[in-house]
């Protein structure tokens, strides 16, 4: 009876670790770290940005951010792989709407630009901007519409 039992926990741990481990790699599965969005008001002469950011989940809220400042909130990624955060950013008579945050497959454009944790999208005159956190500068992103 004991050797059956011994056995039993075996095969439990294999079923465990079997079921589990194809998750922790894969676009589709369970996600471990923790990221942090920012967005950043850089714009000159005291121009006040107008941010609402939400997921299909969350609304964060609309925020007027001063110059200098920023709002900045972390997750995790969900379950599925789905994760999802898109902000609108509006300044005088310009606006701009944005994906801040998708899960990527194969490819790792926006992983490798907030260095696989910290998404910075900054608001400028000419329109937003993303750091390349790893190469320490800035590349435009979206031109502001009128």
């Amino acid at each position: 009876m004991r050797a059956f039992k011994g056995y039993v926990v075996f095969f439990v741990c294999v079923a465990i670790l079997a079921l589990s481990a194809p998750c922790l790699g894969s676009p589709v599965g369970i996600r471990y770290n923790t990221w942090h969005v920012h967005v950043v008001n850089n714009l000159s002469a005291g121009k006040t940005l107008f941010a609402h950011c939400k997921s299909k989940d969350d609304d964060l809220g609309e925020r007027n951010l001063a110059p200098g400042t920023e709002f900045n909130w972390s997750f995790k990624e969900n379950f599925f792989g789905t994760t999802l955060y898109w902000c609108y950013m509006s300044t005088d008579q310009k606006h701009a709407a944005l994906d801040v945050f998708w899960v990527e497959g194969d490819h790792s454009w926006l992983q490798y630009r907030c260095n696989w944790k910290d998404c910075i999208w900054i608001a400028k005159d000419d329109g937003i901007y993303i750091k390349i956190i790893p190469e320490n500068r800035d590349e435009f992103s979206h031109k502001w519409e009128v």
